[in-house]
């Protein structure tokens, strides 16, 4: 067997621009706001569940203090986020995630190279492939 074709990762990354980070300050914001509005309607829902059930407090308060919590954690995930954004500079590349590719190996090839591969964007647009 001379060749095989496997599946390998690639980075995708977005140089900031204005536009990109004025949205995904946007985007952290009002993902703690919907988090926020989401523990209200469990506090709510807890307190029915406790006027209904009463025999049954405990397990309710820890069920729903569960979902509380992990509100919370999301929403200081969102914060922090966010504030990780506005300190970054207009230019600064950042990872957006990774997809797949299919690639041919073959004796010989140089495996760094191949596995090392970004796709930089700008505003939505393909800058660069890196290899």
């Amino acid at each position: 067997m001379d060749s095989i074709s496997i599946k390998v990762p690639v980075t995708i990354k977005a140089k900031l621009t204005e536009k990109l980070k004025e949205r995904l300050i946007n985007d952290f914001t009002k993902s703690a706001e919907q988090m926020e509005l989401e523990i209200k309607q469990i506090e709510i829902d807890r307190k029915r569940e406790l006027d209904n059930n009463p025999e049954n407090a405990g397990r309710i308060q820890q069920f729903f203090g569960n979902e509380i919590s992990q509100r919370r954690q999301r929403i200081a995930e969102a914060n922090l986020r966010r504030e990780t954004i506005e300190k970054l500079q207009i230019g600064a590349e950042i990872t957006q995630g990774t997809l797949e590719r299919q690639v041919e190996l073959k004796i010989g090839d140089n495996m760094r190279e191949i596995m090392n591969v970004e796709v930089l964007i700008e505003d939505d647009k393909i800058i660069a492939i890196r290899g």
